[in-house]
């Protein structure tokens, strides 16, 4: 029996599993196949604390996890194939085991949804990006694009232009989904441009990001498109697939959470981008792993005091 098991090895995982450990509840992270969330694609991170001159991504992920097990955590690199909590004690399944836990917290983050083309997954982190807050300083007067039509990618593009000389905006149709009050700010943005229908084919570059091919789907030509940088903006999918029927969810997927890191499962909490579909940094899904981690503890308190109530007295 595991006294909190931790599904997630991201920012929000990795600092709950800290906090759990040095309040000596020996926690069990199930990490994943692949673990660290989504810093693992990140080239250097500018913006975490206590990192003046930056970090790479996968250096701070090892930080994290160094950390962890040095107060006692349990790491294991297995994904979470299924999970019970409909009964005490709460069941986790991988594909060789099965484990039991008083208490879970949920770590799984979110994916960002890519377009599947050619040279986009080699160019991550070389002028390719899904995240502006994060990677936009990195393309101060450069010409960059944004791929989407919704409220994120114009969001996206907006703060871009704080960098970039020219902002342009790709969309595969003739009309943005976005909310009005978005859309006309972008439309009056002067650094902004925007291609209607139209669609990204290949990403051209070596070693970054040099242009693009697109591909106008009203009259299907093709032509080359210069740029120094490429972000995604067609939103992110929760890693919520092994809840679903578990744990409430919104209408989004995300994981729900009426109270801070509490879920409508007794003793299941929630950390990090799978609760968070807003601020999406890491900085903000190590908060909500400390959270996460504390509730947990009292959580276990609480259970431990009804327990010895309930127990026979000896007089």
């Amino acid at each position: 029996m595991e006294r909190v098991i931790v599904i997630g090895s991201g920012p929000a995982g990795l600092t709950a599993a800290v906090y759990a450990a040095r309040a000596n509840l020996r926690p069990l992270v199930l990490a994943g196949g692949l673990y660290g969330g989504q810093l693992m694609l990140t080239t250097e991170v500018e913006n975490y604390p206590g990192f003046p001159e930056g970090i790479m991504g996968p250096d701070l992920m090892i930080r994290f996890r160094e950390q962890a097990e040095r107060f006692g955590a349990r790491i294991e690199n297995v994904d979470v194939t299924a999970v019970d909590f409909a009964r005490r004690p709460l069941s986790v399944h991988t594909y060789d085991e099965q484990y039991e836990a008083e208490t879970v917290i949920v770590a799984t983050g979110a994916s960002a949804l890519w377009l599947d083309i050619p040279g986009e997954e080699r160019l991550r982190g070389r002028g390719v990006s899904t995240c502006a807050t994060c990677d936009g300083a990195f393309f101060r007067d450069k010409h960059i694009v944004v791929v989407g039509g919704g409220d994120s990618a114009l969001e996206e593009a907006l703060f871009l232009t704080r960098f970039g000389r020219r902002v342009t905006l790709i969309h595969r149709r003739d009309r943005l989904r976005a909310s009005k009050i978005m859309s006309d700010r972008a439309r009056s943005n002067e650094k902004i441009d925007m291609i209607w229908n139209t669609v990204v084919e290949e990403v051209h570059g070596d070693d970054h990001v040099t242009g693009l091919r697109l591909h106008n789907v009203t009259d299907g030509s093709t032509y080359e498109f210069e740029t120094d940088a490429l972000f995604v903006a067609i939103g992110h999918m929760p890693n919520t697939g092994v809840f679903a029927g578990q744990l409430d969810l919104d209408e989004r997927g995300y994981i729900a959470s009426p109270d801070g890191s509490v879920t409508n499962v007794e003793g299941v909490f929630v950390a990090g981008d799978v609760n968070d579909h807003r601020y999406r940094q890491a900085v903000t899904a190590a908060g909500t792993g400390c959270r996460a981690a504390m509730d947990a503890e009292k959580y276990l308190e609480a259970l431990e005091f009804r327990m010895d109530s309930l127990a026979p007295s000896s007089f």
